[in-house]
């Protein structure tokens, strides 16, 4: 039995492949545990432990004639999952019924193959309560600082950590496995009649890398800053946008980096209006024939700054690591479950200020001419040869803003990549390099794309964590950026 009292998930995988009787099918098991600690008003409140297990079966079904047979024309796929003990005899079954009911699959490709990889017998290593050790002492000091100061700042957030350990087998032999440990801390500090908040966040393996003591200090430095408050109007302003706040922005615009769907003219990768190639060109992602004036040029190869980004994922990037393979429940218009077990490599997205890859499964990629490119699960924004730490700009900035963090976030326009959101818990003025005081939360109007064709100053890249999409990409490394005219389209009303 696994750690979770459930059948290994190894014999899950077998048994499901067996009672696929041969026909092609992907099996994958997903076994986490998580434990996680949460504080407010300077007391612990709740913590707990989480044990999960996640089991997709992916069939796939010759639908060439219906009458059977077995010419391997068109395929399909049928996907089934489910949560915690279960049937996978039952599972592989409706699988086999949903693909034999579905329409072609336009990313349709033969299963990848190969052997096992050698930790595929090992059981999943599971979290525990210790995992919080390396947070708690220094935590419990912070809330009793906190607690004992007269006028003392609220303090409240949560530590969390959890592995994840993904094992994927297939018909055609392929047996992999991979354990991701995944750990992040959140500090939010309020003082007592609330007028003024401060955060701080950091992610982290194990934990064991994160100094609380520093995060305190990180806030309270946040709240003595907003002491002074200055009233600002909506406009636009030199802002200096911290690493948190750049990880959120780059992750919206990767997540906005699929191929197809630009070819398709849908997104700020496309290329619009009188720009658009009329004539012979790469296939889109739309499955059938289609005529020339349809087809669409994506923006790879354009310079999108004047200064050398670098934007990349690796699933071998120091301290960052992550799966070195695709491991998809779903297709999508870039990712397919046709290339579950595709191995990963580094993928440079834009290099030295030029946009150097999409996303595309293997069928889109085939279609269109152009390599293979799935998403990883961690991100990169690097300017080649920048050393300024966020103090050093701000030092060197003689009128403009400081934020903190960016919070909810949502695209507007998809063609533009153009992103409204809220600034949170610290907007401080800067004059003469020195912070004299904070204003007002805005609501922004802003594209991540056109941030950095307009940025003019970029950092240090330091590991970080994004406070809107921190929970989905823990693992990123960011600079901070200096934008000359951030628009803050409206003043907002919140604290």
């Amino acid at each position: 039995m696994s750690a979770s009292g459930l059948a290994p998930p190894q014999l899950v995988i077998e048994q499901g492949l067996s009672e696929a009787g041969g026909d092609p099918c992907i099996v994958m098991v997903q076994e986490s545990s998580e434990v996680e600690f949460r504080f407010a008003n300077n007391s612990p409140t709740t913590n707990g432990s989480r044990i999960d297990r996640q089991v997709t079966v992916v069939r796939f079904a010759d639908i060439s004639s219906p009458t059977g047979g077995t010419r391997g024309d068109v395929m399909a796929a049928g996907v089934v999952g489910a949560a915690g003990d279960v049937d996978i005899a039952a599972m592989v079954t409706s699988a086999g019924h949903d693909a034999r009911h579905s329409a072609p699959a336009s990313d349709a490709q033969p299963l990848l193959e190969g052997g096992a990889d050698g930790a595929f017998t090992l059981p999943p290593p599971m979290t525990g309560v210790g995992a919080l050790d390396a947070v708690a002492d220094e935590l419990f000091g912070a809330l009793a600082r906190s607690r004992s100061q007269p006028g003392g700042a609220l303090l409240a957030g949560y530590a969390e950590h959890r592995v994840v350990t993904t094992y994927l087998g297939s018909s055609t032999g392929l047996r992999r496995r991979h354990v991701q440990p995944t750990g992040a801390f959140h500090l939010a500090g309020r003082s007592r009649d609330g007028s003024r908040s401060s955060w701080a966040g950091a992610a982290s393996s194990d934990l064991g890398d994160i100094s609380i003591d520093q995060l305190e200090e990180s806030v309270l430095h946040g709240l003595r800053r907003a002491e002074r408050h200055i009233e600002l109007d909506a406009g636009r302003y030199e802002v200096i946008l911290p690493p948190e706040a750049v990880a959120d922005l780059m992750v919206a615009l990767i997540d906005a980096a699929g191929g197809p769907d630009a070819e398709e003219g849908r997104t700020v990768f496309s290329v619009h209006g009188s720009d658009r190639d009329p004539g012979p060109g790469p296939r889109s992602g739309i499955s059938g024939p289609h005529p020339p004036s349809v087809r669409r040029r994506t923006r790879v190869g354009e310079m999108i700054s004047t200064l050398p980004f670098d934007l990349w994922s690796d699933p071998d990037e120091p301290g960052l690591e992550c799966a070195p393979f695709l491991a998809t429940p779903a297709s999508s218009s870039d990712v397919s479950v046709f290339d579950n077990g595709l191995p990963l490599g580094r993928t440079t997205w834009v290099s030295h200020g030029r946009i150097s890859t999409l996303r595309y499964h293997r069928a889109g990629a085939r279609r269109s001419g152009v390599p293979v490119a799935a998403p990883g699960d961690n991100l990169v924004l690097d300017l080649p040869g920048a050393c300024a730490t966020l103090s050093d700009m701000v030092a060197d900035t003689e009128r403009g803003l400081l934020l903190t963090c960016l919070w909810y976030i949502r695209e507007v326009d998809p063609t533009t990549l153009l992103l409204t959101g809220l600034t949170r818990d610290g907007v401080y003025v800067v004059e003469d390099g020195q912070v004299v005081g904070a204003t007002n939360n805005f609501r922004f109007n802003e594209s991540p794309v056109d941030l950095l064709a307009r940025t003019t100053e970029a950092g240090r890249s330091v590991r970080t964590l994004g406070r809107e999409f921190g929970e989905w990409m823990n693992r990123t490394r960011m600079p901070t950026l200096r934008i000359p005219d951030f628009h803050m389209s409206s003043v907002s009303p919140a604290s």
